[in-house]
């Protein structure tokens, strides 16, 4: 894979769990325009992780990931963000929801 397409799929990465954090955060902490301190600090967290994932060209997405890199407190966090997001990200983002699962499931069935 070059790394044009690496990049993007980061990219999309970066964007997916953002908008879940959002989401997380808009819905449990209240914050509409800023992310509380918790919450700006598990983004700062995933996004260092996606930024320097050695195995990003070979891999869909961190869900579909042989390696988890998280930290046992933050993947407790980051798993709790998915599992109030997942549901509630359709209504908000469908297109990119829609594209995850997609990739997420050519991703399957490779394996």
């Amino acid at each position: 894979m070059n790394s044009e397409k690496a990049e993007k799929k980061r990219q999309d990465e970066l964007q997916a769990v953002t908008r879940m954090i959002e989401i997380y955060c808009r819905g449990k902490h209240g914050h509409n325009i800023t992310l509380c301190k918790d919450c700006q600090k598990l983004m700062d967290y995933a996004r260092s992780r996606i930024k320097y994932c050695p195995f990003m060209e070979s891999k869909s997405f961190c869900s579909n990931c042989k390696v988890h890199c998280y930290s046992p407190d933050m993947k407790v966090k980051i798993k709790e963000v998915m599992r109030y997001s997942g549901p509630r990200i359709m209504f908000c983002h469908p297109i990119m929801c829609i594209k995850h699962a997609l990739t997420s499931l050519k991703a399957k069935l490779k394996i």
